[in-house]
Formats: structure tokens, sequence, C-alpha cells
């Protein structure tokens, strides 16, 4: 008993002692991590000491905790690039004390940055190259090395028969990184950094820039040239090649160690070649560079750095990957943004301004959601209360007084974006400095920006409290108030007795059928039209129903849902053919044409419900009764939505396919495997096929994943079918214009068609990928060589974003 009580005690600490040491283990792997993660933040110590102390605590624990140590260094290599010079240094002083250890980081970087390229995470791809390229500095990667890696990423960047938009990257990516390491590459391979400058630029005096005018914020440069990203980075590149690669803005800690660090012996980077094109790669889009301000704006204080300073490069990107890193937590991104290093040195509350819009004004679509910069700037406001607002209203008045020229889809995020904020400061505004464009043309984009604003501020207040916020003499500008506009109110109107008749029987809780019972004695104004033909429809029956339904859920969106769901059955009798369906659009617009917040939410209730098509919808905002609609946002809210729809169902539909397909894949594979055991196991097997059998139902069949690729057709036919209506339209108003001015010798160049062009161009980029598919398509029926000019110009500018 007691040698069997012995054994157990011990069983029981040998067990405890190995719980133990891995909880010991785990303790000084977080110890560790914390340690890398928090070195360079603020500390009672110097830098210098901590990067010291941190390279003689991690020596000490290579031998138990290598791999760990060189996956976190790695990490923050990449997800923490503004700290880049502190975690080179750390490698460096690693690298000094164990050269084993610095070449396998050195080997460690190169697989991630190998991984990032394949994976298309060119971001990642891009803060491994600096920080390979900052390890030059620290002397533990050979200069000769990184300027051969240079040089086999320009050379990809020559390649023939691939995308534009990869050679571009590429060279950005090398351009990127000359800040960092270009005065070390001078002082000791100037040669062949001239060669790599040069192949640089005659590669970008042949580079074609169609899309340029496309993605401009404004289409004019005055008073600030609206530079291509690529021209404007080798602009400020050349500037810092003439200062003999001097720049007093990146932090270099390495400095102080450079008598340790210059004894080291250094790593060669191993052959690198970029991995080949292929079709399912997906490259960053071009951008053009956003300037909103220069140093005359800046009165007080640090003068703004140049438009082709290096500086200016370097703030603009750090407050970017802020951005990038918080945009989720507004406090906190508003909190970094405000404690940069170097604010002391410059205007940091212009430079955040500019950053954070020329984010909002991205082409062709913001990084994240509109309301994120919004918020942003409200909590920039409220922890820099004394110079933030009055900044952000300086940034206002700038941008308002150049939106005649501003591209129509920031024009809209500049509205989206300006009434949301007054909501959070209580409206209030200098009304009184805009009155001037007041006597302008109604579709001026001055006052149409004012009517937008008080449009979509009633959305987010109530419209007693807009008659408040403005003066009087704004009254033009001032939103209707969003009334319905019920016809059969009137008696005489035809119809009105059936529409009352239909209302009592609605209160009556009455069924779908008794309602279709009630509509049947109401004649067909088509004349000569057949009841029983599946396309006919009676617009009358239509427009009594509707207008009668909607009237009643007039309270608020929950009852106008909640009627439209019980009565769903009578919109689908009445509203089989797109015709119909275009008759209830025009209805519900006849009842709500005060309300467009009404309009937007009961369109997209009404394609979720299947009650109409997408095409409709786009037939109906290009029919003739919207032409007065036609400029205003709401219209064009109503059409993304639909265009987003179409595209989410065909994106889900793809999606299932694919699954299923993977599914049949795996269980065939595995039926496969098991038929093989079963023949090797004889009747002993049998046992298994049954016990298998169970989830048959749940295992997609052939006939299923057909059946799902007829629907996935059919729905991709119905969005190209969309994409072709919608441009068709666009075609046929513009060129109506076109030549209805070249007749009548007019400029054609008035606020509609300015609006209209810009329309059209913010159709094609907010679904590029969506548009992309059918490219081919379109040139061939719709943008053929015979269009016009100014609007074939349109289509070429989108295909050379991805040329």
């Amino acid at each position: 008993m007691s040698r069997r009580k012995h054994d157990e005690d011990d069983g029981y600490d040998r067990i405890y002692r190995k719980r133990r040491k891995v909880s010991e283990n785990q303790d000084i792997e977080d110890r560790l991590e914390s340690l890398i993660l928090r070195v360079g933040e603020k500390s009672t110590s110097s830098l210098e000491s901590n990067l010291e102390g941190l390279a003689s605590v991690l020596e000490a624990d290579l031998g138990s905790f290598r791999v760990k140590i060189l996956r976190i260094l790695a990490d923050c290599a990449t997800n923490m690039p503004e700290k880049c010079t502190i975690y080179t240094t750390l490698i460096g002083l690693l690298n000094a004390k164990n050269y084993s250890f610095g070449g396998e980081f050195v080997e460690y970087m190169v697989r991630n940055f190998k991984d990032a390229l394949k994976n298309c995470k060119w971001d990642a791809a891009r803060y491994a190259l600096r920080f390979l390229a900052d390890l030059v500095n620290c002397h533990v990667i050979a200069a000769g090395s990184l300027l051969q890696l240079l040089d086999n990423m320009v050379d990809a960047a020559k390649e023939d028969g691939v995308p534009q938009v990869r050679k571009d990257w590429y060279i950005y990516a090398v351009l990127s990184i000359l800040p960092w390491v270009g005065r070390e590459l001078y002082e000791k391979k100037e040669q062949s950094l001239d060669t790599l400058m040069s192949a640089i630029e005659v590669f970008l005096i042949k580079r074609h820039k169609n899309h340029h005018e496309a993605l401009k914020v404004w289409h004019s440069d005055v008073p600030h040239p609206q530079e291509e990203y690529l021209d404007c980075l080798w602009s400020q590149i050349r500037k810092l090649r003439q200062d003999n690669w001097a720049e007093k803005h990146i932090p270099r800690p390495y400095l102080a160690f450079d008598s340790i660090l210059c004894e080291a012996l250094q790593h060669n980077l191993p052959a690198l070649l970029p991995p080949p094109h292929h079709d399912s790669y997906h490259y960053p889009m071009p951008w053009v560079v956003f300037r909103m301000f220069d140093y005359t704006d800046c009165p007080e204080g640090p003068i703004l750095p140049g438009a082709h300073s290096i500086e200016r490069f370097l703030i603009e990107e750090h407050l970017h990957q802020i951005i990038e890193s918080h945009h989720l937590e507004r406090k906190d991104a508003a909190a970094q943004l405000l404690d940069v290093p170097y604010k002391q040195k410059i205007p940091l509350d212009y430079m955040i301004v500019e950053v954070i819009f020329a984010e909002l004004f991205h082409m062709p679509s913001p990084r994240y959601l509109e309301v994120c910069y919004g918020s942003i700037f409200i909590e920039l406001c409220k922890l820099h209360p004394s110079r933030m607002p009055q900044v952000l209203a300086q940034a206002t008045e700038l941008l308002f007084s150049r939106i005649d020229s501003m591209n129509t889809a920031c024009f809209d995020r500049l509205v989206n974006w300006f009434s949301y904020h007054l909501s959070n400061f209580q409206f209030r505004w200098s009304w009184e400095d805009w009155e001037s464009c007041l006597q302008l043309d109604p579709e001026h984009p001055r006052p149409k920006f004012i009517k937008e604003v008080l449009l979509k501020a009633q959305r987010l207040a109530y419209h007693e409290r807009i008659h408040k916020i403005v003066p009087e003499t704004f009254e033009p500008l001032i939103p209707e108030k969003p009334e319905p506009t019920f016809k059969y109110s009137d008696d005489t109107a035809p119809g009105a007795n059936t529409a009352r008749a239909i209302a009592d029987a609605i209160r009556e809780r009455c069924t779908p059928e008794e309602v279709l019972t009630g509509l049947a004695e109401l004649p067909n104004p088509r004349a000569g039209v057949d009841e029983g033909d599946a396309s006919s429809y009676n617009p009358l029956k239509i427009d009594v129903f509707v207008q009668t339904l909607l009237q009643l859920g007039m309270k608020s969106f929950s009852h106008s849902f909640a009627a439209i769901s019980k009565f769903h059955y009578v919109f689908k009798v009445l509203a089989e053919s797109e015709e119909a369906q275009i008759c209830v659009l025009r209805s519900m617009f006849e009842l709500w044409h005060n309300h467009q917040q009404m309009m937007v939410v009961l369109v997209d209730k009404m394609l979720k419900t299947q009650i109409i098509e997408c095409s409709a919808v786009a037939n109906w905002i290009f029919s003739k009764d919207m032409n007065g609609e036609f400029t205003k946002m709401y219209l064009w809210e109503i059409l993304h939505l639909t265009i987003r729809k179409m595209s989410k169902h065909v994106q889900r539909l793809g999606s299932e396919l694919s699954d299923a397909r993977e599914r049949l894949r795996r269980d065939e594979s595995h039926s496969s495997e098991s038929d093989e055991e079963m023949g090797g196991e004889g009747a002993g097997g049998s046992g298994v096929g049954k016990s298998g059998s169970g989830d048959d139902k749940d295992k997609p069949s052939e006939d299923m994943v057909e059946r799902m690729e007829e629907r996935l057709e059919a729905a991709q036919a119905d969005q190209k079918n969309l994409f072709l209506i919608i441009f068709q339209r666009f075609i046929m108003i513009l060129s109506e214009h076109l030549v209805r001015c070249d007749t009548d010798n007019r400029d054609f160049d008035t606020f509609w068609y300015r609006w209209t062009i810009g329309r059209l161009q913010q159709v094609f980029l907010a679904h590029h990928e969506q548009v992309q598919k059918y490219s081919s398509t379109l040139e061939t029926l719709l943008f053929t060589h015979d269009l016009d000019p100014h609007i074939l110009k349109v289509f070429q500018q989108f295909v050379s974003l991805r040329a």
C-alpha cells in the first residue's frame, strides 16, 4: 500500500512540475512579447539604453525562445512600420552579439516578403522591404545584395504582357524605401544607385496615365496641381537626391550605436525574383495625391513642408498608417494623430485635416466607411478645441470655394460629411458668408451643395429644425416639408371612391385577396389591352393600391414596411411585368416626392422583397418622368443601392456554388478513400459504409451543383443586363444633349452635362470590380469608336485603371 501511494505521489509531482514549467515558460514568453512591443514608447530611460537592455535580455533568452523571438520581431517589422528604425536597431544589436541569429532573422524576413508578394499583401510586402533596406543602415545586410534585389524589382516592371498596376507597384515599392536607405547606398554604391534611378526614370517617361483624369478630386489644377502618385513620389525622391539624400525627419537610433554595429559581420540577401504575374492577382489601383493647403494657408507656427519635399511624403504616410491601425477606434485614432513625435516641427493640425480629407476623397472609393472619417474629425475637435475646429472650418471654406470643379463622387462625400458634422455641433455655421451663391443658377454646384446638405441634415434632425438653422434669405434652398401628396384625397380623381373603400378595408384588417377583389372594378385606362396577356397591367389599379397602402403607412418606415409585407401578394399580382413595376415606382414617387429618404428606403425594401427588379429601377430613373430629379443626389443613391443589391446577390450565389463544389469534391475524395479501405477490409468494412450514409442528405449532389450553376449564370446575365441598361441610357441622353447643342450652336458644357458625365464616371468607378467583368461586352456593344469622344473618354479612363 505504501509503495503504491508513493508512486501516485511521485506521478502527481511530475505532472505538477511539468505544468508549472509550461506556465513559467508562457509567462516568460508573454514578458518578452510585451518588452518587444513596448520598446520605443514613452519611458523614464532613454531609447538607447532601453534598446541596449532589451538586446541583452533577448540574447540571453535565444537558447530557449529563439522561434518565438524571431516571430515577434518579424511581426513587428510589418505590423508596426512607424517603429521600423527602432526594431532594425534592435536586430543590429542582436546581430552584433549573435551572428547566426542575425542570419536566421534575415532569412525569416525574406520568406515573409516572398509570402506577402505571393498572397497579394502589398502593404505588408512594402513594409518588409523597407525593413530589409533599413537593416543595411544597421550593418546587418550588405548594400550590394539589397541593390541586387531592387534591380530585380525594377526588372519586374519591364516585363511585357502584365498589367501596368503590377509594374507601378514594384516601382513604387522601390522608390518608397529610398528615404530610409538612399544615403547609405549613395555613400557605398553611388554608381549602382545612379543606374537604378536612371532605369526608374526611363520607366516613368514611357508610362501611360490615361487613368489620371478619372481619379482627380478637382477638374482644375488651380491652385494645387493634382499629381499622379508615382509622379509625385518621383519628384520628391529627385529633390532628396539633389539634397545628397539627406533628410531630417526619420528617427535613426542606430546612429548612437555606430561603433558597435560597424564591427558586426553582414549578411547577403539570397537571390530573390518577384513571383510571376497570375490572372488571380489583384494589385493596388493608382491614385492622385490630394493637396488642399500650402504654406500660405498656415499663417502661424511651423512652415508646411513643400509638396515635393520628402518630409511631406513621410509625414503623410505616417498619418495614413495611424488611420489604418486605429480606424475602428475613433478616440484612439484621434489621440494618436495628435501625438506624432515631430508635431513641434510641422503645422500638424493642417496636415491631419488634409490627410483625412485625402482618405475621404480617395478615388474610386475611400478605404473605410465615410462616417469613420467624420467621427475622427469630431474626436479631434473635442481633444484639441483651441485649434482643430478653426482649421476644419478653414478647410470647409476652401473646399466650398473650389467646389465648382469638384468630382461628382467627391461632391456627394463632402455633402454627407458636412451634414453629419453639423448635426454633431448643433448645426452651427456662418451661413451668411455663403449668401452670394443664392444669385447663381440652381444647378450650380454651390447652391446645389447647400440644398443637398440641408436635405441630408433634415434626415438627421427634422424639418422645423432645418428652418431655424439658416437665415430667411436661404428660403429657396430649404427642403419641402417631408409629407405625402395623396392624389385620391380629391374626390373627383378617377379611382378616388375605390381608394377610399380599399383604405377602409385595410383598416378593418382585410386579406390581400379582398383588396384584389376591391380593385377589380377599376377600368384599364390603357385602351386596347388584352387583360389575359401576361405583359398587360392596369396602371390605375397599381396607382390606387400603391398610393393608398403607402399613405396608410405614412407614420414611419416601420409602418410602411409592415404594410408592404402584409400585402406583398397584391404587389406580385399587380406588378408582374417590368412596365408594371415602373408604374409602382412612379406611384410611390408621386406620393412621396417631398420625402427623399422615404423613397430610398421604400425602393430598398421593394428590391429586398422582390416586388420590383433591379432593371425596373434603372429604367425608372432614366425615364422622362424623372427629368426634374435627374441631378439630385437621392436618385443616384437609389441607383447605387440597386447595383449593390445585384452585386451582392451574384456574389452570394458564387460563394454558395464554390462551397458546394468544394464539399462535393471532399465527399467524393472521402468516398473513394472509404471504398479503398472497405476493399482492403473485406466483409468487415460493411459497418463503416452504413454508418457514413446518415450524412448523405447534407451532401450536395451533382444535380444540385448544376442547378446552382444555372442560378448563378442567370444572376450574372441579369447583372450584365443591368449595366447594359444603365450605360445605354447614359449614352442616349448624353448623345442627345451633345447633338442638340451642336445643332443649336450652343456650348455643350452646361451644369446638367457636368453632373451627368460625372454620374457616368461615378458608376464606372464605384462598381469597377463588377463592371470590369463585362468591359469587353461594353466595348463591343456600347462604347464603340464611333461614339462621341467626350463619352468614350470616360470608358477609356476606366479601362486604363487595370490595363
